[in-house]
């Protein structure tokens, strides 16, 4: 795992830490505000790597998001739990499903076909319309891929807030709604893509609750 702090003010009294979605970086979070420090979690190759010790925070936030929400969990499972809340966005706790992640066809062919150009078409999918060109190393995204697919279905979680986006053409919206039906009173719906953040300005409007 890769983790950065997007802002680490050292007088925060709060602390979201965000494990982020495949390949998308840190981009669809930076445009929003709050007094919190930010760590930023990424590429789940392996799940190895402990969290900075967020003890002295009042409050410490998870956001867990696309595939960051299985790998999160998978991560919980061997570590101590340093959250006293937790918001999944539009992921699941099987990554690859016919039923209640990603189908697995869909995955294949993501493996099969990665290159710069089905990866611009992959963000288009993510943000509902075209992004700018965006450098991807193909290898190192692909061996997550399957990294994270190998590790299968992950730990059951219990989340505060379950945001499930309407037009989700990257984690499909039914399978999202079908597998959190254990926690179907945590759920709300968000009008969006995949990528449904710039819905919200403020890191408090994303967990509220």
């Amino acid at each position: 795992m890769q983790i950065d702090w997007l802002r680490n003010s050292g007088t925060a009294d709060d602390v979201i830490v965000v494990f982020g979605g495949w390949a998308l970086g840190p981009t669809p979070f930076t445009h929003l505000q709050g007094t919190q420090d930010v760590l930023f979690v990424q590429d789940y190759h392996n799940l190895d790597t402990p969290l900075p010790d967020l003890g002295g925070y009042q409050c410490a936030t998870l956001i867990a998001y696309s595939f960051g929400v299985a790998s999160y969990a998978h991560w919980q499972a061997d570590h101590p739990d340093p959250f006293t809340r937790k918001v999944a966005i539009n992921g699941t706790l099987a990554p690859v499903d016919r039923t209640t992640g990603i189908p697995p066809v869909a995955m294949a062919k993501t493996i099969e076909t990665l290159s710069p150009k089905a990866y611009q078409l992959f963000l288009a999918r993510c943000y509902g319309v075209g992004q700018e060109t965006a450098r991807i190393d193909v290898d190192a995204r692909r061996d997550e891929l399957l990294a994270i697919e190998a590790r299968g279905t992950a730990p059951e979680v219990e989340f505060d807030r379950i945001w499930i986006s309407t037009n989700d053409r990257i984690m499909p919206t039914t399978n999202q709604v079908r597998s959190w039906k254990a926690q179907s009173d945590r759920v709300a719906h968000i009008d969006g893509p995949h990528v449904p953040f710039a819905r919200w300005s403020t890191w408090d409007e994303v967990t509220q609750t």
